[in-house]
């Protein structure tokens, strides 16, 4: 079994992977699709969170699921038809991003057999998932998992800041 490659960025300033720039021309296009969805019915009010789940399925977004716990996330991620290999997870302390690409082999080279491809609906692939996370998490903490299609990424909190006890400060008088 492989394992994905999990990178990680300890800054959540810190946008020097090329991951982050492909991420980003994906929102644009996103952005984009979800503007000509809402565009089509006329600008009314109501439907903008349809119209933007509908454009992220449209261009590149497996199925997901995040679950959190007082301790850890653990994010599931739908990705048939990858293998490990081709999957990379990228995180920091908010965020994380995963892209899974794959080329996919044309049926019509020499196999041996003497068939020809007719038609195929078999492609090459490429998605991106990003989720933004509601509490930081312990970059070096996270492992992710893959198994029979399903992507299982771990990750635990970042332990929260201790805070100091109020400190008394002794008031000086003049008499």
């Amino acid at each position: 079994m492989s394992k994905p490659e999990i990178q990680k960025v300890p800054a959540a300033e810190d946008r020097s992977l090329p991951v982050f720039a492909e991420f980003e021309e994906i929102a644009n296009r996103i952005r984009q699709r979800a503007f000509d969805l809402f565009s089509t019915r006329g600008y009314g009010d109501g439907n903008t969170l349809d119209d933007w789940l509908a454009a992220e399925r449209e261009i590149c977004w497996p199925t997901a699921e995040l679950k959190e716990s007082k301790k850890a996330f653990k994010l599931k991620i739908a990705l048939a038809g990858f293998d490990g290999d081709d999957i990379t997870v990228t995180a920091n302390p908010t965020e994380l991003i995963v892209k899974a690409s794959h080329q996919s082999e044309r049926g019509d080279a020499d196999d041996g057999d003497d068939e020809d491809v007719r038609w195929s609906e078999f492609r090459s692939a490429e998605v991106f998932r990003h989720v933004e996370l509601p509490e930081k998490i312990d970059v070096d903490s996270v492992t992710a998992d893959f198994k029979h299609g399903m992507l299982k990424i771990a990750a635990r909190k970042a332990p929260l800041p201790q805070e100091k006890a109020p400190k008394s400060v002794a008031v000086q008088t003049a008499a």
